[in-house]
């Protein structure tokens, strides 16, 4: 058998060298506009996953840590009606309509939580923000925002509604507090008005952040419905700090873990739903 040999020549081989150092600047600049493309367009499909189901956090409140997970609108699990009507029985809680309402709403809730403005109908500026399907009809949209609706069912007779905290946001301790006290005063919806605004959301995300040396400057901005210097004492006394620590198991022992979170009756509807998906649930218990 014979062995194929490489054939051997005199002739000498040009080495070329090209000088790349031009080019390094340029091809960085091209891959790191890529990267930044494509992480771009990550964070925007996730976006829009989330709005629906609510924002996922990894803040801690109370020692609980809160994820929330979009649902199918209308879900109706292992919450019985009993369990929702026992949260209207609770005098610690926040409820407001006639507890033997054929419909009872509950929300668990954030006020420092945009998705949670964008349910409560009062911050059209994060509702615009959030894209097309949540613009309010206000606005030109087709976003019904649902609390709004809760409340003229309510002061129509038709409805009881229940207001819980629940960490969503990390910033929403002092504003619940706030709720709580507001109530004192007969109060709540003034205040919850002016904490779900546009105002409120920046107030407490931005300056108050759950800093207790800061109390005034949340009753001072909520004095102009309320009596700023009780609702200071209120907040300083911290006689609902526990309060927000049993909300949060309330929501726990319902399958809540994020806001917002809502009941009609035992039907779920996690994340910021339009009253729309709501209204048939609504509709079909006030008829029976």
């Amino acid at each position: 058998m014979s062995e194929t040999k490489p054939i051997k020549t005199n002739v000498e081989e040009d080495v070329v060298t090209i000088n790349i150092q031009p080019f390094v600047v340029p091809i960085s600049i091209l891959l790191s506009a890529v990267i930044i493309a494509s992480s771009l367009l990550i964070g925007f499909n996730n976006l829009a996953t989330t709005l629906k189901g609510g924002v996922t956090t990894t803040g801690t409140t109370a020692g609980a840590t809160t994820t929330t997970t979009g649902t199918t609108a209308g879900t109706t699990g292992t919450v019985t009606q009993e369990q929702i009507r026992a949260l209207f029985d609770d005098q610690s809680n926040l409820t407001f309509g006639d507890p033997n309402s054929k419909v009872l709403f509950v929300e668990f809730s954030d006020p420092s939580c945009p998705y949670c403005h964008i349910a409560g109908g009062k911050d059209p500026e994060i509702n615009r923000s959030a894209g097309a399907s949540f613009q309010l009809v206000t606005d030109g949209g087709t976003y019904v925002a649902p609390v709004v609706e809760f409340k003229k069912l309510v002061d129509e007779g038709k409805a009881a509604y229940a207001w819980f905290y629940t960490n969503g946001h990390g910033n929403g301790e002092m504003g619940s507090k706030a709720l709580y006290c507001a109530d004192e005063q007969g109060k709540f919806w003034e205040a919850h008005d002016l904490l779900y605004s546009n105002a409120g959301y920046n107030l407490l995300n931005n300056s108050v952040m759950n800093d207790k040396t800061k109390s005034g400057d949340l009753a001072n901005f909520l004095g102009g419905s309320l009596d700023a210097n009780s609702l200071k004492e209120c907040l300083d006394s911290g006689r609902y700090d526990s309060k927000l620590s049993i909300d949060q198991s309330s929501g726990m022992a319902l399958g809540v873990s994020g806001t917002p979170g809502f009941f009609v009756n035992n039907t779920n509807f996690a994340g910021a739903y339009s009253y729309t998906d709501m209204q048939s649930v609504v509709e079909s218990a006030l008829a029976n």
